[in-house]
């Protein structure tokens, strides 16, 4: 049964941006990188490419997901996770001067989504 409230329809736009951002890593790192202020060498852009993979697949299985029938709780639960482990990382770039302080909105982004994943998880797991 599909719980199609505000947090499922959230997710979703989650989901979506988590890919097309992802995508944008994987095939023009120099971009985001440029706009963070980070120094971009092969290797900056490399793992920033790395990162990006990781989004789409995350924001891939979400958007999978969600999709079927029942929302997996599993999947919702991980990408959460996924999304607070991503706040928490970019805040810590923030901090140790890697990223520049606009890398706070992404922070913030990542933080909120994880918190509604686990809202939805929450609203998943009491209709179970």
């Amino acid at each position: 049964m599909k719980t199609r409230n505000w947090g499922y329809w959230v997710l979703w736009a989650i989901a979506v941006i988590t890919i097309i951002s992802g995508a944008v890593q994987i095939f023009a790192p120099g971009a985001e990188l440029r706009m963070l202020q980070v120094e971009l060498t092969p290797t900056t852009a490399h793992f920033f490419a790395t990162i990006g993979m990781f989004m789409v697949l995350f924001g891939g299985v979400l958007a999978h997901s969600l999709a079927g029938d029942t929302p997996d709780p599993v999947v919702v639960f991980w990408a959460g996770w996924q999304k607070l482990g991503a706040s928490a990382i970019v805040g810590l770039g923030v901090m140790h001067h890697i990223f520049s302080p606009l890398a706070l909105l992404v922070a913030a982004f990542d933080g909120a989504s994880g918190v509604v994943a686990f809202l939805y998880w929450c609203k998943l797991k009491r209709t179970a």
